[in-house]
């Protein structure tokens, strides 16, 4: 089952690792993490999912690591997630037999490019501007969930959208409104004071009952 709540490492505000901000996360109540690291090397990547992955089986969550294909194959990882740039999804699902597989996409021909595949989930956005990634796509806005999920229900197409990209408690509601499945976080939980209050705070959105205007789900 897909969560509702994904959680994206960073190092941390006073370098910490990715898998020290896993377990913070982890320990706050995060039960899907994706472990993200960029311009770094292959070894170091290597020993931080080694060690995120404990983590997160100790914690009961799973670990998703983004772009290292190799990585999570070698380290029986729960799962990858791709970018538009990473390699190529069907070499991925040949290697990873089972395993979670989701994709990043800003458009619509993406997003259906992406169910192509039989991607199990499909992160999309940026909601809004973000410094967290670097190369930012477009911003969607609200609007530009609405339109791509307006015409994935059109078309009776159904895949968990998970709405990325800067976004607040107080986004999830109308997100969740729209047909967004859940949202992919990184600063909102690892800038928090109090992250377990915040990881409560936000899977009391995303689980509320609400009325779907569109699908995408």
């Amino acid at each position: 089952m897909i969560d509702r709540l994904h959680y994206i490492t960073q190092e941390g505000p006073n370098g910490e690792s990715h898998a020290e901000m896993a377990y913070r996360a982890c320990s706050s109540g995060v039960r899907w993490v994706q472990l993200r690291i960029k311009n770094s090397d292959y070894r170091e990547v290597y020993h931080q999912a080694k060690e995120a992955l404990q983590i997160c089986h100790d914690h009961g969550a799973k670990l998703i690591i983004n772009d290292y294909v190799d990585i999570a194959c070698e380290l029986d990882a729960d799962g990858v997630h791709l970018g538009q740039q990473d390699e190529d999804i069907e070499v991925a699902r040949r290697q990873l037999k089972g395993k979670i597989i989701g994709g990043t996409a800003n458009t619509f021909d993406q997003v259906l490019s992406l169910l192509n595949n039989n991607v199990d989930y499909i992160g999309l956005g940026p909601f809004r501007f973000t410094f967290s990634k670097e190369k930012l796509s477009p911003v969607l806005g609200l609007d530009g969930y609405k339109e791509i999920i307006s015409q994935l229900a059109k078309d009776r197409l159904n895949v968990p959208i998970i709405g990325i990209g800067g976004i607040l408690p107080d986004d999830i509601p109308p997100l969740r409104y729209a047909g967004v499945y859940g949202i992919a976080v990184a600063s909102l939980i690892n800038q928090s004071s109090d992250p377990t209050g915040i990881v409560k705070e936000i899977n009391k959105k995303l689980n509320e009952e609400i009325s779907y205007k569109g699908q995408g789900i």
